[in-house]
């Protein structure tokens, strides 16, 4: 495979290709650029698989590597690198971005070019980047992607029902799209989803949109029926905190 770094600072580059040529045997060949017009004429000769490119750099954002293709041309796996604010980052988590956090680490380099790999032309890579822009426009979040088997699902908050844990997978349950398997545990959800109110965590394994509940049943220990017939145990010591959020929804 071919990749292309774009990134403004020399230092981090030449970090980024010694990670790269001792943790990737993948990449056969890469190629570097100091500005996001210069990665882009680059882009368009050397017809990289990957592009590892900075969030933020003067004159240009790595978003608006949207500005200068058309979507069927990003046709290449994108590996954001950044020293992002949390916000960001969870943006880039909601998105289904791919991101390396600097300072870099060779495994955390590893891993995000084998993702890639197995990602290259089965993803919308243009549908993300937007998303992905207008989530960072926005002052707040409501959108997740969800990796699905032919690329990322994009739901709307308002459209999950409910999540449940399936060991290391989470079944997302929507009113639009029905279930959805996904190969993340419900806790990486659980994190994402924290400062969204219309979720409430009812039990280790289940997370629910509060707007959806049909009815609780106080029988065999009590529990939660949703709107699409779908149960969620209640945690003993969550009752009391359960019924408060419920009168102050």
């Amino acid at each position: 495979m071919k990749a292309v770094i774009i990134d403004d600072e020399e230092k981090a580059k030449r970090l980024l290709r010694v990670l790269v040529e001792e943790n990737c045997p993948q990449i056969k060949e890469l190629k570097e650029a100091s500005n996001l017009p210069e990665g882009v004429r680059l882009i368009n000769e050397f017809q990289p698989q990957i592009v590892f490119l900075d969030i933020e750099m003067p004159g240009y954002s790595g978003i608006q590597l949207l500005d200068f293709f058309a979507p069927s041309q990003i046709n290449f796996e994108i590996i954001f690198t950044t020293a992002y604010s949390e916000y960001a980052i969870k943006a880039f988590q909601l998105n289904a971005i791919d991101y390396l956090l600097k300072p870099l680490r060779d495994e955390q380099v590893a891993q995000a070019v084998e993702k890639a790999c197995v990602h290259y032309g089965k993803s919308q890579v243009s549908e993300r980047l937007d998303e992905l822009r207008n989530t960072l426009k926005s002052s707040s979040i409501k959108k997740i992607g969800l990796p699905v088997a032919d690329g990322v699902l994009f739901v709307k908050f308002d459209d999950i029902i409910i999540l449940k844990a399936d060991r290391m997978y989470t079944r997302v349950f929507t009113e639009t799209n029905g279930e959805i398997l996904v190969s993340k545990p419900l806790k990486f959800f659980m994190d994402l989803l924290v400062d969204a109110p219309e979720f409430y965590q009812t039990h280790r394994s289940y997370l629910i949109n509060l707007k959806y509940i049909k009815q609780y049943v106080n029988k065999d220990g009590g529990y939660i029926v949703m709107e699409n017939e779908e149960i969620a145990s209640l945690s003993r010591e969550r009752k009391e905190e359960f019924f408060e959020v419920i009168q102050n929804t």
